[in-house]
């Protein structure tokens, strides 16, 4: 069975976040731990996570994905902006215990002139800072497209960040199927190549989750602008292929294309049907 699912929004709460998962065809879902351009969490209610931790286990749901907002910058020139992006994602995680077990997802974020090298220090820092050897939550790495200064655009600075990370069992990697494209990752053509190239440079066991998105660019522009599935550059037989594939079929996907409920229902039923059980 594919496992599949979307992003949703937290602002009914988390029992309705399971409840949309089911009514939309999904068995896991993305979602911000807080405001995705601020920094404002709502607070936690527990018996609302317990609901959903039940609908979760009553439908055999696959590990949830949590994403940090955009707004966080580990690798800034400025230290206020570090330490803010240090403030908001230790509390993300302690956040996170509530729902034990899933992933949270983050951009790296952008060296704005300083360089890569110094740029993954300061991610690599604030990692070292925040992981606790008793958290049951794994922190996912998003590949990049590369724009700007941004970091993460190739498997080689990812590397480089899980290399310094001392805690590497707390650690893995989210795939962009739109970021790599952009950034010139021929997952189009050579699917296989790609993977073997990630394989040998990270490792396919630090591969946690895919973001499914088409892209509105062509390859290797080094923008980022999602599409809905076979709506853009990628095309819908890319989709197809990774989903079937044997190294990414057992992977919880996410869909991150520009759509409301009734588009995503669309889109998974369409995956479904297109998955080989």
């Amino acid at each position: 069975m594919i496992k599949i699912g979307c992003h949703l929004s937290t602002s009914k709460g988390y029992e309705a976040m399971g409840k949309n998962a089911l009514m939309i065809g999904a068995n896991t879902f993305q979602f911000f731990t807080r405001n995705p351009r601020g920094s404002k969490a709502k607070n936690i209610q527990p018996q609302d996570i317990e609901k959903l931790l039940i609908i979760m286990e009553e439908k055999n749901f696959a590990k949830l994905l949590a994403h940090a907002p955009y707004t966080l910058n580990p690798c800034s020139d400025k230290a206020e902006t570090r330490e803010f992006a240090k403030i908001v994602m230790e509390d993300d995680l302690r956040r996170m215990e509530y729902l034990p077990g899933n992933y949270y997802n983050f951009h790296p974020g952008s060296h704005v002139g300083q360089g890569v090298e110094i740029g993954i220090t300061y991610i690599i820092d604030l990692l070292n800072d925040i992981i606790r050897e008793d958290q049951t939550t794994t922190i996912l790495l998003e590949t990049m497209s590369g724009k700007g200064s941004e970091i993460g655009g190739t498997f080689e600075e990812l590397k480089q960040i899980l290399n310094g990370v001392k805690s590497s069992d707390k650690m893995g990697i989210c795939l962009d199927t739109c970021h790599i494209y952009d950034a010139g990752y021929d997952i189009v053509n050579n699917l296989d190549m790609v993977l073997e190239e990630f394989d040998r440079i990270i490792g396919l066991e630090m591969l946690c989750a895919i973001h499914l998105n088409d892209s509105k660019n062509p390859f290797s522009s080094h923008k980022d602008r999602h599409e809905k599935i076979g709506e853009g550059s990628l095309g819908l037989s890319t989709f197809e292929h990774i989903i079937n594939h044997p190294k990414l079929r057992n992977l919880p996907m996410f869909l991150e294309t520009p759509n409301e409920l009734d588009g995503y229902a669309k889109e998974i039923a369409m995956l479904k049907g297109l998955f080989m059980d």
